[in-house]
């Protein structure tokens, strides 16, 4: 999960599925189907470089590029967070230039210094996860890409620093933290509760850091919060097996509603319980018990299938039996956790039904005029929008934000859809999205979000370059037409690394 720097009017909602049939291409095969692999690959490496070249010249070293107007922005604190979040991109593209340029950056920054309150959930996922992923990466297979070891060294250093700048957060009678805190004054915005998904996705960037440094007591803060999670009070806080309320009482670690989603505020909870179980099995085989109840509630209770189109499938949201028909491209991350858990787990069962949630998500993808997904969709047949009914029939789901601020979740199901099935149908529609939106988001400095996935040209332009971009985007793009290597996602229990919920690979444990 992913707050953006944009406000965008989103609705609370749910996610797509899809069938076991593929659907079909349509318009949306961009005839690239003669270009090799390796010519892929540097295609994606120079939108990257683009991407970077503009925000170095226009924006750093502000958190974002504003591509359209050439000006920046600081919605991460002004501590360069594109810089960080590119980080590891740069070391798996192999691209020395650039890693030494944010190497450089990064020694500069000073964590204990903003003008602004710090998202304790943002900062982890993007800053000390993009900087623990980089220290892991060139201390292991991209060992020799920088030349100075003493460059290496301080991503450890300034990860420690970080974490000591922010720790004050978990300082609750209940030990869950506050999300939204002043650095300089040890303060907080005062909230009574904290999310489900920015709670419960702390624990691996936290642990890693203490496994590297030897300091026990990151690991133990953000467990100590996790612990909340693992074992839900009250009890209708758990309607069904493993699926939890989306909201905790920072006080006394009890939740406060019963409302279950893999959604946005959610979602990333999740994606963690299984990423925990394959960064450390040993340690860690409880959260891979509540992923598999998780994982089983969900195919029980959550899926859902349109009336027009009963081959897709979608995950539904469920509160005081009351069923949610609407969803996000936040949550189309689902069916990469499916496939990693079925994989690792060795459950066909997960395998099939993540590559069924990959489906729907390439329905929201190529039923729209840009070949790109919606913010956010649904599929109540009682509240289809008169003009939106042709769609309804069609596709399967109506719109209900058409933005596109560049979210990653989507190619990033397909390329976990790719790795964990070596079908080649996955790499297009991963190619087929990247064409779209270097199409459709590119401009002279960068790349900017779309107002509306299903008008002309994607209607107008958001004047923002998410650090995301970066991190995910052109990531799991690149991974997915690159050579192999150990960073890359493996089948069964070979994986070395796992990817933090920012696409920043840290090394497992075990």
């Amino acid at each position: 999960m992913h707050f953006s720097s944009l406000s965008l009017p989103l609705t609370a909602l749910s996610l797509v599925t899809p069938s076991l049939a593929y659907p079909q291409l349509k318009h949306h095969v961009h005839a690239a189907r003669d270009n090799t692999t390796e010519s892929r690959a540097k295609i994606v490496k120079e939108a990257f470089v683009h991407a970077w070249d503009g925000y170095m010249q226009y924006a750093y070293p502000h958190d974002e590029l504003h591509p359209i107007s050439n000006g920046a922005g600081d919605s991460r604190n002004g501590w360069g967070a594109s810089a960080v979040d590119a980080l590891s991109t740069a070391v798996i593209m192999g691209n020395a230039t650039i890693v030494n340029q944010i190497l450089d950056h990064v020694a500069k920054i000073d964590y204990s210094k903003t003008d602004d309150q710090v998202s304790l959930f943002e900062t982890t996922i993007r800053y000390l996860g993009g900087m623990l992923s980089g220290y892991d990466l060139l201390k292991g297979p991209a060992a020799g890409l920088v030349k100075d070891p003493a460059k290496v060294e301080g991503l450890l250093t300034q990860s420690k620093n970080l974490a000591d700048v922010l720790k004050f957060a978990f300082d609750t009678p209940s030990g869950v933290p506050y999300n939204n805190i002043n650095i300089t004054s040890h303060g907080n915005d005062g909230a009574a509760t904290n999310g489900l998904a920015v709670t419960g996705t702390l624990v691996l960037e936290w642990t890693r850091l203490s496994d590297l440094t030897g300091d026990s007591e990151y690991a133990e803060l953000s467990q100590k919060a996790e612990n909340y999670l693992l074992n839900p009070s009250p009890q209708s806080a758990e309607p069904f097996d493993g699926l939890v309320g989306s909201n905790i009482n920072i006080t006394n670690g009890l939740f406060t509603d019963g409302l279950v989603s893999w959604n946005g505020g959610d979602d990333s909870f999740y994606e963690y319980l299984i990423k925990m179980y394959v960064y450390d099995p040993a340690r860690f085989g409880f959260y891979g018990d509540r992923w598999v109840d998780a994982a089983e509630s969900t195919i029980n209770h959550l899926a859902s299938h349109p009336s027009t189109r009963p081959d897709l499938t979608f995950l539904s949201t469920y509160n005081n039996g009351q069923y949610g028909l609407s969803s996000q491209h936040l949550t189309c991350f689902d069916g990469g956790s499916f496939l990693l858990g079925g994989t690792v787990l060795d459950r066909d069962d997960f395998i099939q039904f993540g590559l069924e949630l990959v489906k729907g998500c390439h329905d929201t993808y190529n039923e729209t005029l840009t070949g790109i997904g919606p913010e956010s969709f649904g599929w109540d047949p009682k509240k289809v929008p008169s003009d939106q009914q042709e769609l309804y029939e069609r596709a399967g789901f109506y719109i209900n934000s058409g933005a596109y601020i560049l979210r990653p979740e989507v190619i990033e199901s397909f390329y976990y859809a790719w790795r964990i099935t070596g079908q080649e149908i996955y790499r297009e529609w991963v190619w087929n999205a990247f064409t779209s939106i270097n199409k459709y988001c590119r401009t002279g400095s960068g790349f900017a979000g779309l107002t509306n996935v299903n008008a002309a040209n994607g209607g107008d332009r958001y004047d923002n370059q998410e650090s995301f971009l970066f991190a995910e985007v052109m990531k799991y793009v690149y991974l997915t037409f690159a050579p192999e290597n150990e960073w890359q996602v493996q089948r069964g229990n070979g994986n070395k690394f796992v990817y933090n919920t920012e696409a920043h690979p840290v090394r497992v444990a075990a």
